[in-house]
């Protein structure tokens, strides 16, 4: 039981929603013909990216949950045998929505959900606009493969969400990500961008003697709004392991799916050699909870 199949859809997205949805489903049955058990889908994988602009006329696209997408990848996982990790565009209740992550079990229930805690707010990336932040704290969601740490991308830039999801007993760190580049950037700083993306979350994996998966969406979406260049996403969606060993990285430009094999017996093995949780000063660590420290 250590070993763990993931499987992983990196997708490029159109305006066309059902076209979308298709994709993620051909992706969770290639992976599950591959013996995938657990499959992860990128960042709001039913559409576009739509944070690029602010425009209220898409908050149509919020869905409830329990709702239509997690009553089709319900069937679906309930098909195939697989637990699924969704992204979806919640609306909660008029003029209240969220982006929520929705992890599916074996037989199509939901096991869980997490509301993304940490919303940017940047050209091109105006979330706050669109989100409201999560209220669910940081708290593994509990499945028949094991504790999942599910948490959504910007997240990602915070050690202090995947520390509280390893606290509270996750096996392993779950990113579902849109991430790319603005096209006006330089070479050299999208470089820079990339490189700091996954070094951090490779951090998190050593930090917590984890498994991470991220799964990040690929392509090119326009700007609606022709203010700037639009987003190359960057892809790349990779599996690192608990000494932030890379497992698995995806293409840049392309569509991908993948099944890798986690070893979770690792965990233990590494949290023997490098004890980070014992060496821990909880005595000393109360400035945490406040925003600086004057």
């Amino acid at each position: 039981m250590n070993a763990l199949r993931v499987g992983l859809v990196q997708q490029a997205n159109s305006v066309d929603r059902e076209a979308n949805m298709a994709k993620s489903i051909a992706g969770i049955r290639q992976c599950a013909a591959k013996g995938a058990e657990l499959v992860v889908l990128q960042e709001l994988h039913c559409g576009l990216y739509f944070c690029q602009t602010e425009d209220t006329t898409v908050f149509d696209q919020g869905e409830t949950i329990p709702g239509p997408s997690t009553n089709r990848f319900g069937k679906l996982a309930a098909e195939l045998g697989l637990v699924l990790v969704l992204s979806l565009f919640e609306k909660r209740a008029p003029g209240l929505y969220h982006n929520t992550a929705v992890v599916l079990e074996k037989d199509g229930k939901i096991a869980g959900t997490y509301r993304k805690m940490h919303i940017p707010d940047d050209p091109a990336y105006y979330e706050k606009f669109y989100f409201t932040p999560g209220d669910l704290g940081f708290h593994p969601i509990t499945t028949s493969l094991g504790k999942l740490g599910v948490l959504v991308c910007w997240d990602q830039w915070y050690p202090e969400a995947a520390r509280l999801m390893a606290l509270a007993g996750a096996e392993v760190l779950i990113y579902p990500t849109a991430i790319g580049y603005e096209s006006t950037d330089p070479k050299e700083e999208q470089q820079r961008q990339f490189a700091a993306w996954q070094t951090v979350q490779r951090g998190h994996a050593v930090a917590n003697g984890l498994p991470v998966i991220t799964v990040n969406r690929t392509g090119f979406e326009t700007d609606p709004s022709g203010q700037t260049g639009g987003i190359q996403f960057w892809g790349q969606s990779f599996v690192a392991g608990p000494q932030g060993e890379l497992l698995y990285t995806a293409p840049e430009e392309q569509a991908a799916v993948a099944v890798v094999e986690i070893d979770r017996a690792r965990t233990e093995d590494v949290r023997r050699i490098w004890p980070f949780f014992r060496d821990r000063r909880i005595d000393a660590y109360q400035g945490l909870n406040k925003r600086y420290l004057d």
